[in-house]
């Protein structure tokens, strides 16, 4: 089985910055891609970034050069730091875990697992 755990979510003025953390649990971490979604009120979930199994990141056109995805395996946890923070951004945000081994953390990759997410708002 495979446990994540969201945290890190807050009410932060436009142009601030945040970093979510999910720790996972329940099978070797270091093997598996790992990626951040996240969902808006009246909108579909979203890719917004991802790290394969070593190392590699992926992310959505709309938060490159402002979220950084990074992973600390000692620690089984995955990180995004984001700055410069819009209203926009204000989103229920996931951690996700691929379904298999070596996956490229890309945002066509089987994601099956799910936190249960963290609150960001980004007030103007």
């Amino acid at each position: 089985q495979v446990q994540l755990v969201e945290s890190g979510g807050g009410l932060v003025q436009a142009g601030g910055s945040l970093r979510l953390s999910c720790a996972a649990s329940g099978r070797t971490f270091s093997l598996y891609a790992m990626g951040w979604f996240r969902q808006a009120p009246g909108k579909e979930r979203e890719f917004v970034a991802g790290i394969s199994w070593n190392g590699i990141s992926t992310y959505e056109d709309s938060v490159k050069g402002r979220f950084t995805i990074s992973r600390d395996k000692s620690k089984n946890t995955l990180y995004l730091q984001m700055t410069s923070l819009k209203p926009e951004d204000t989103a229920v945000y996931y951690c996700g875990a691929d379904r298999a081994a070596y996956g490229t953390g890309s945002r066509g990759g089987g994601y099956g697992y799910w936190g249960q997410g963290t609150q960001v708002t980004v007030s103007s």
